[in-house]
């Protein structure tokens, strides 16, 4: 068999270059030295890096590492914590439940109620928030006379004057 000519216009294939130990070592340290550096930058726990927002807010954000602002009692006073009596309101000792009766009384002579029913006979106008008073205390009334099983005058008077219409159409007394 006859074997391939050779071109004589090609050269021969170069060799590769075999890297010495120096160049090896080097390159093991940059490997080193890269792998080494992922991660967190030293010191990123004590100074840790603020997102950037939008709107500026993040110069405004809150220092994680300041921890509470309460002041700690040092010396006798700190072996003995002081305990805070929660704040009894003092409408709830003082104000005993009224009975319907009483509440109903207390309601008629309100000063206030009557100065603005006055006012609204009158036709002056109330504010929103006398408005609100008003309602609230005439619908309080409302359902403590229901409670009472009081009805209204005014309901009285006019059935009996229907039945003193039907009483002159009939031609009675």
């Amino acid at each position: 068999m006859k074997q391939p000519v050779r071109d004589s216009q090609k050269k021969p294939a170069a060799k590769a270059k075999r890297k010495t130990r120096d160049e090896i070592n080097t390159e093991a340290r940059d490997r080193k030295r890269d792998k080494k550096h992922r991660g967190h930058a030293s010191g990123s726990r004590a100074n840790p890096v603020a997102a950037t927002k939008k709107n500026g807010e993040s110069a405004k954000e809150k220092d994680p590492r300041i921890g509470s602002k309460t002041p700690v009692a040092l010396g006798a006073a700190a072996a003995q914590p002081a305990k805070k009596a929660k704040p009894v309101k003092k409408a709830e000792e003082k104000k005993p439940r009224l009975t319907p009766e009483e509440e109903l009384a207390k309601l008629e002579n309100d000063e206030r109620l009557d100065a603005l029913l006055d006012r609204l006979e009158n036709g002056d106008t109330l504010k929103a928030e006398e408005q609100a008073w008003l309602d609230q205390t005439l619908d309080r009334i409302d359902t403590l006379m229901e409670q009472l099983g009081i009805a209204l005058d005014d309901e009285v008077e006019d059935e009996e004057a229907e039945e003193d219409m039907y009483r002159l159409l009939k031609g009675g007394n």
